[in-house]
């Protein structure tokens, strides 16, 4: 199955197209995105808004979670089910987002044949422009079995 992520993310995410958020790679676990410098995005200390920076990352992480395992979305809808944020330092201008997945796609996949619902995490690091790491962020992924 061939699948371009970011196309799909923009379709089915329309918040992540309204803020502009793009995906430039996309594979195996991984996923590299960014969200542009726009004063509409702006916070009240002239830096991205935190939902702006959680809307990249959870989009990001959502990328890499897909990247590995959107072959299985004819049998499991995938669902955010929480997120740890973290913002260290204001971000300045562009910011990148760097999403991995921490499990395997066999873990998962074995988890779903077994009838399971698999949880995972993926991690993302948010820089700005100079490369500041600015913010972590953990979102917990499930993918839900699809009913018969």
């Amino acid at each position: 199955m061939s699948l371009d992520v970011g196309a799909l993310m923009l379709e089915t995410v329309p918040f992540a197209r309204t803020l502009g958020v793009a995906f430039d790679e996309v594979a195996d676990g991984r996923a590299l995105c960014r969200l542009p410098d726009r004063e509409d995005l702006h916070n009240h200390v002239a830096g991205p808004h935190a939902g702006a920076l959680f809307t990249l990352a959870e989009s990001a992480s959502g990328a890499a979670m897909l990247s590995l395992l959107g072959d299985q979305l004819s049998r499991a809808v995938p669902l955010a089910t929480g997120a740890t944020v973290e913002y260290r330092k204001l971000a300045k201008g562009e910011v990148r987002a760097e999403a991995r997945l921490s499990a395997t796609r066999d873990e998962v996949v074995a988890k779903l044949d077994a009838g399971e619902r698999p949880v995972f995490d993926v991690g993302v690091e948010l820089r700005d422009g100079d490369g500041t790491l600015v913010s972590t962020v953990t979102v917990t992924w499930t993918l839900r079995p699809n009913r018969s």
